[in-house]
């Protein structure tokens, strides 16, 4: 066995101790005894490269990597990304559109709504006595109020054709109030139901425009049913032993042609769940007139109850 020279021993100590700070590794003693013993003392600069990129190829140099992963490509505009930009450029336009249109409908269902209180108002007099005509006609003058600012609306609306449920739910809330007001007025007058049809012709609604919803119109009605039970008890109280009987009539009609909707388990349902209570609580009244032999005239008939609903 041929002994390392002490230029060859000096290098590879100089490198190792570079490479290896620890030169007692078992992995480091391994790879140096698996060095080629040569009798000639190889360059410092040899040793070195051949020692690194033999035993650690993991110090090789690194590759390069391309221009577009580091990110010095072109930074001009892709096609995509105008596009894009486009896209949202539109949607910006539309929104403030429909923001601007918005505001419009808002104004005028304000107006609405200011209208309809009033009217509301007229007509809760007719809980406190029995309805006269003047009482009444105050409170019909706001339906022409009213039948205009619905055509101010539809000449909004018309600005943005089929657009109508988009923009329904901004004034759906005072169309149901509006239509039971109307509602109860016509029965207070007739004593029957106002058809939707009617309906829409008071306010002035064109139905392949801008029409009257079925469903506004079917809660509309149900809110006008909530105002039946506490006028009954009122005009007893006044005297009118006969206006249990008319309300009975009517509400056992409007519950019985309600019954013949499927309706969903929504906000309609729900109001018509609670035409039943109106009902009963018109029952009750009518049973206690009757059982007590009040007349329609307001005397006292012994042994005689009113007669029922035909």
């Amino acid at each position: 066995m041929q002994f390392i020279r002490p230029a060859f021993r000096n290098a590879s100590f100089t490198v190792s101790r570079s490479l290896n700070p620890n030169p007692y590794n078992p992995f480091f003693l391994l790879t140096l005894r698996s060095l080629p013993i040569t009798t000639a003392s190889p360059s410092p600069s040899y040793l070195t490269s051949h020692f690194a990129l033999e035993t650690f190829p993991s110090l090789s140099p690194p590759r390069c990597f391309s221009s577009s992963m580091a990110g010095g490509g072109d930074h001009s505009e892709s096609p995509s990304s105008h596009s894009l930009e486009k896209q949202f450029e539109d949607f910006r336009l539309q929104l403030e559109e429909s923001g601007s249109l918005r505001e419009r409908i808002r104004a005028v269902v304000s107006e609405i709504e200011s209208n309809t209180r009033l009217m509301h108002a007229s007509l809760l007099l007719v809980h406190q006595s029995r309805p006269t005509p003047e009482l009444l006609e105050k409170a019909k003058s706001y339906v022409h109020v009213l039948k205009d600012h619905y055509k101010q609306l539809a000449e909004v609306l018309g600005e943005c054709s089929g657009q109508y449920y988009r923009y329904h739910g901004d004034w759906r809330s005072e169309t149901q109030t509006v239509v039971s007001l109307i509602t109860f007025m016509h029965w207070l007058e007739t004593g029957n139901l106002l058809m939707h049809a009617e309906a829409e012709e008071k306010l002035g609604l064109n139905s392949s425009e801008f029409g009257l919803d079925i469903e506004d119109y079917l809660i509309g009605v149900c809110f006008m049913s909530n105002e039946l039970p506490r006028y009954v008890v009122n005009q007893v109280t006044a005297g009118d032993y006969d206006c249990p009987r008319k309300v009975l009539k009517f509400l056992t009609e409007l519950h019985a042609a309600f019954r013949m909707l499927n309706l969903r388990n929504d906000f309609l349902r729900k109001k018509f769940d609670g035409m039943k209570y109106d009902l009963r609580r018109v029952e009750e009244v009518y049973y206690d007139v009757k059982i007590r032999g009040l007349a329609p005239n307001g005397e006292q008939v012994d042994g005689q109850g009113v007669q029922g609903p035909p």
